[in-house]
């Protein structure tokens, strides 16, 4: 699975104003992702805010990223569910409409075990016809998937890797130092990127590549080959985006910036709601000081 490395989109799903499906702007922006160089597409993980769509709609934003994607980049499908029966057959019915992996979070809500969690990801990983990669992200989920348990996993041969999300740099060193070959560890925050990579990881799955997919490939493509200097003044571009990304919850700012940026509609579902104004004038600001310019 080292189609899963470098940087990849973790794609909002756009709406309309009466909050439907935007599947015209999900083309739009699968195609613009692709012609900037990213390197995967993730489809409904929270980024694209998969616990308000329904399996219909779930079903018809992945199968419509599969096929604008046509093979070009790789596809892996948000499948998360707090019941693991329904978790497993979301990837199951998921890599029916063709993609290439399945990104899967640690359930929340019901605070599982390591035990739990073990149990839950193997029960995931047998019923997918496709890789699995664990997605760990305490911040949402109440629980937080440590490198034994992580580990024990990446012996699943269906299992390929992990989105680490937990912010904690040092657990995450802890999985690059003790992993087995083969198994790919993805930062789950743009901020950490750099050293997750420079420490020996992969690659990125990534919120402010929604926005400006070219600079984050560049920074994310830098730092694995070790050209740091390039690296630093990349990240430092774009430091402010990425804290503007998260001054309120994930997508709520990111959706702001593609609005100012006059590539979506900024729609949300309940119980998201719109940026607020303070947060749109910081976006704006931080997009331009990472060279984008609003329509």
């Amino acid at each position: 699975m080292t189609r899963f490395q470098g940087c990849g989109t973790a794609l909002v799903t756009p709406f309309t104003d009466a909050g439907e499906l935007d599947l015209g702007a999900l083309r739009a922006l699968v195609e613009w992702q692709i012609a900037e160089g990213i390197d995967f597409l993730v489809p409904c993980g929270s980024t694209g805010e998969a616990q308000t769509l329904d399996q219909g709609e779930r079903d018809r934003v992945v199968g419509t990223v599969v096929e604008v994607a046509a093979g070009r980049v790789p596809v892996m499908a948000g499948a998360t569910d707090n019941d693991t029966r329904r978790a497993a057959a979301e990837a199951r019915r998921l890599c029916g409409l063709g993609v290439d992996a399945i990104l899967s979070a640690t359930p929340y809500y019901n605070k599982p075990t390591q035990e739990g969690l073990y149990r839950h990801f193997v029960a995931v990983a047998e019923a997918s016809p496709r890789p699995v990669c664990l997605y760990n992200v305490p911040g949402r989920t109440a629980v937080n998937l440590l490198p034994p348990t992580a580990l024990r996993l990446a012996e699943h041969p269906n299992v390929f890797g992990i989105k680490e999300a937990s912010g904690d740099l040092r657990q995450i060193m802890e999985l690059i130092r003790r992993r087995p070959a083969g198994f790919a560890v993805l930062s789950g925050d743009d901020w950490l990127a750099f050293p997750v990579i420079a420490a020996g990881g992969d690659g990125l799955v990534s919120v402010a590549s929604n926005e400006v997919p070219a600079a984050m490939t560049e920074l994310v493509h830098a730092v694995r080959r070790g050209d740091l200097d390039r690296a630093r003044n990349c990240q430092y571009r774009l430091l402010a985006l990425m804290d503007a990304n998260f001054l309120e919850t994930n997508p709520v700012p990111v959706k702001a910036g593609l609005a100012i940026m006059g590539r979506i509609r900024d729609v949300l579902r309940l119980p998201l709601v719109s940026a607020d104004p303070a947060t749109r004038e910081t976006l704006a600001s931080a997009l331009r000081s990472a060279g984008v310019h609003g329509h």
